[in-house]
């Protein structure tokens, strides 16, 4: 049933917990053209993220034929170098900006992403070593992106239903996003020359860095209350260095697992030392004055909320790379017609996003993480079944229709639980620890998947891919179990808490 009352509607939002009004320090602009201007510059970060990783992974072959070669391990680190250093740098992301400014990081990440973005196109007339250099640099331009732009959003806007909608139009933007990097990278890469779409790229994201310097106003100090404590402390190097050391590690020799085999020492040396770097990453954090990942960020409700994610996202990623090499190479489909199939997305997606930011004033978080992982678990099922020669419509089109419900529910929910219950020194934080989930998750979900990949059918190529499907959708299956013991107990607890 609809509720009228703001204040119902915040606690709906953050599953019926106190929010902290302090999240709140900045005005909307007042004219609804600068507000427009301004939500749509800050969206562009999920737009041009979900672009950059378009880039290598639709035209993979394309690229792969200009540095002469076809090893699909090879090929996987165009996408996955890119990948890597988005999930992995996100975590010290939102601090830099807690600490230095948001809109100085968001201004910063854009002209870096340019940057890369114009050598990732000049790395045609070197090697695929360098450009796998440059994937992984281009990364670290969304990683600054993505948490200093929800911090933003989430001190510009009081919780309620007005945030509860630009949090579902920011994460609107992502299907859309990989669609138009999809389609413009294939357009080029067929047509003209594959570096172009690297250019193009350098080009929007000098203008989107000039368009923040312009729209986005300026802001008090985002480390208010902690003008006592030194920069390097709130920083914490020592957890920053570990933590990010441990994430790389950790990632790297689980994509490269699949690549060499799980049998090469030095795969199975870099997890375990990255797993010990975590460990002491944890210790120090324990310990730190600053945390990077403070204890009050790890409640009942942001648990049970980041682990429908972790479950959820981590299918998509085997979701939408296994949906591609299926149209490319068991079907023949070229990269640009491959792209036009995924197109549903964008539409499907923005509707979803638009009926998150009705309904999560409305029920609670839990039945829209439920919803969610239903949407993952149905559209892996399909793409697992599909059969070689059926027709678009009946299968891969539902796939395009059906999956961004998952995305587009469970990411702006799981944001705003965050963000509203949170203050607002901590938003960088608080976005940090959503988009680094949302990315780490899909870099392990596709380590799995190509562990499966490799070991279960490495003789039978369309085998091989229905295996990692169904590992996708027993991932997706594991969230929506973990959903349904959430929605459980969070209508025991609501419950309990009604008069």
């Amino acid at each position: 049933m609809p509720h009228n009352n703001t204040n119902i509607s915040v606690l709906e939002a953050t599953g019926g917990d106190k929010v902290d009004e302090s999240t709140h320090d900045e005005e909307p602009p007042r004219s609804l053209i600068r507000e427009t201007l301004f939500v749509t510059v800050l969206c562009s970060s999920q737009l041009m993220t979900q672009a950059g990783l378009a880039l290598s992974l639709v035209p993979l072959r394309i690229i792969g034929a200009s540095f002469n070669t076809t090893n699909a391990g090879e090929l996987s680190w165009y996408a996955a170098s890119y990948s890597l250093t988005v999930g992995t740098f996100i975590l010290i992301a939102g601090r830099l900006g807690d600490t230095f400014g948001h809109r100085l990081m968001f201004i910063i990440g854009f002209a870096w992403f340019s940057l890369w973005s114009l050598l990732g196109g000049i790395a045609i007339w070197s090697d695929q070593i360098f450009f796998d250099v440059c994937r992984a640099m281009q990364g670290i331009g969304p990683a600054l992106l993505l948490p200093n732009s929800i911090a933003i959003l989430g001190r510009t806007y009081r919780p309620g239903p007005r945030k509860n909608m630009v949090f579902s139009l920011f994460g609107a933007t992502a299907p859309g996003g990989f669609s138009i990097g999809a389609v413009m990278s294939s357009l080029l890469a067929e047509r003209v020359w594959w570096p172009w779409a690297y250019w193009v790229m350098a080009i929007a994201c000098a203008g989107l860095a000039l368009m923040g310097w312009l729209i986005i106003p300026r802001s008090p100090s985002d480390s208010s209350g902690e003008k006592d404590i030194p920069t390097m402390a709130r920083l914490d190097i020592p957890g920053s260095l570990t933590g990010v050391t441990g994430l790389i590690l950790v990632n790297f020799a689980w994509n490269q697992g699949p690549v060499v085999g799980w049998d090469v020492p030095y795969v199975y040396a870099l997890l375990v030392v990255g797993v010990l770097m975590l460990g002491v990453f944890v210790y120090i954090e324990l310990h730190s004055r600053c945390p990077l990942l403070p204890p009050s960020i790890f409640t009942t409700e942001v648990g049970w909320v980041l682990s429908c994610i972790a479950t959820g996202w981590s299918s998509f990623g085997i979701l939408v790379f296994y949906y591609f090499q299926f149209l490319e190479v068991i079907k023949g489909d070229t990269p640009l017609l491959a792209s036009a199939k995924w197109s549903g997305v964008s539409v499907s997606g923005a509707i979803a996003a638009v009926t998150t930011g009705y309904l999560v004033s409305r029920i609670r978080p839990s039945l829209i993480m439920l919803m969610a992982m239903v949407a993952f678990t149905v559209g892996q099922i399909l793409l697992a079944t599909l059969p070689v020669n059926q027709t678009y419509w009946a299968q891969a089109f539902m796939i395009t229709i059906i999956t961004p419900w998952g995305m587009d529910m469970s990411f702006p929910s799981g944001t705003l639980v965050l963000s509203n219950s949170l203050p607002r020194q901590q938003q960088g934080v608080a976005a940090s620890v959503v988009n680094t989930l949302v990315n780490y998750s899909i870099s392990i979900g596709l380590g799995l998947a190509g562990t499966v990949e490799r070991y279960v059918n490495s003789q039978d190529t369309l085998a091989g891919y229905r295996a990692a499907s169904y590992m996708g959708t027993g991932l997706a299956g594991l969230g929506i179990l973990t959903a349904g013991l959430y929605v459980i107990l969070d209508h025991n607890k609501y419950n309990k808490a009604s008069p």
